[in-house]
């Protein structure tokens, strides 16, 4: 397979398992390109790419930009903290108006679920999803599972466990569908009050017990407790969350076996993760950040070599 079976990255649910093989494949070559002493290639020299991120971010649009410089492309960041869209402007207006500059693709944050699949019925450019509200981030799963592969080996037949704020987050639910495709093991854990109830449907086992669930995986993936999009208290306090839910080092020496730590960032130190941990050799949290590009970098070069035909 040469290219991908997309035209746009809206979610993980609308990839094949052999979309993903290509885009890791793709990514190992960039990997590669990013650790020499020259980190560009000039594969998208006549392309424009345009952010926009009308939810605040720091790491993924970084990352983004990063990936597209990587590659040669023309840039543009927008935010909307700062533009017409306070103004009162509509999603298909502000990006119609930035597509009469003549870019060929959009990376957009936004806060509304399924903002993504919306905008690529209505507009003419390839669309990348870098999360729309609680629903899906298709990078964040993808690096997360590429770093498995790297440190792991393979991804099939491991066990992962996502622990925290499942209710909110669009990394586990990503997470979720990466992992089943590629034929893993997931299961979740936190309170029951940041657990969906139709994950079960998922193909996803709870546990509520944190030390069971680590205990069983091979890869623990520990997600921030996501403040911001709760209007009402779902655990006691922080304090009760951590001593519940957070993982030290004394916990994971306790444990029968070496597990792998991930965490999709930023981190709340000493809340889901303490700093021993996440500065430990079992962490690969860091490992996450820099394969973030080169995942990057193969989606956005898979996605505008479509575009370029």
């Amino acid at each position: 397979m040469s290219e991908l079976s997309v035209n746009h990255l809206l979610g993980i649910k609308y990839l094949s398992k052999e979309d993903i093989d290509l885009i890791f494949e793709t990514a190992d070559h960039f990997k590669e390109v990013i650790n020499r002493p020259i980190k560009k290639v000039p594969s998208l020299r006549d392309i424009t790419i345009a952010n926009l991120f009308f939810e605040n971010s720091t790491r993924t649009r970084l990352s983004f930009e990063l990936a597209e410089k990587r590659l040669s492309a023309d840039v543009i960041n927008f935010s909307a903290a700062s533009s017409s869209v306070k103004k009162g402007e509509t999603l298909i207006d502000t990006v119609n108006n930035i597509l009469s500059m003549k870019v060929d693709m959009v990376v957009m944050r936004h806060p509304n679920p399924g903002a993504g699949v919306f905008l690529s019925k209505h507009v003419d450019a390839s669309i990348i999803n870098a999360g729309d509200g609680a629903h899906e981030h298709p990078t964040q799963a993808l690096l997360d599972s590429y770093s498995i592969r790297e440190r792991l080996g393979e991804v099939a037949r491991k066990k992962v466990v996502i622990v925290g704020d499942i209710l909110h987050s669009r990394v586990a639910l990503s997470n979720i569908f990466a992992l089943k495709l590629q034929g893993a093991e997931v299961k979740v854990c936190g309170p029951k009050t940041l657990i969906p109830k139709y994950i079960e449907k998922l193909g996803v086992k709870v546990e509520t017990n944190l030390r069971k669930a680590l205990n069983w995986c091979d890869i623990a993936n520990m997600l921030r407790v996501q403040n911001e999009r709760m209007e009402i208290s779902y655990f006691p306090s922080t304090r009760e969350y951590t001593q519940q839910f957070g993982v030290n080092k004394k916990l994971l020496d306790s444990l029968d076996k070496e597990i792998v730590i991930m965490h999709p960032g930023p981190i709340n130190r000493g809340v889901e993760i303490t700093s021993d941990v996440a500065d430990s050799n079992q962490a690969i949290i860091l490992d996450q950040v820099q394969n973030g590009v080169a995942v990057r970098m193969a989606v956005i070069y898979l996605l505008a070599s479509k575009i370029k035909r």
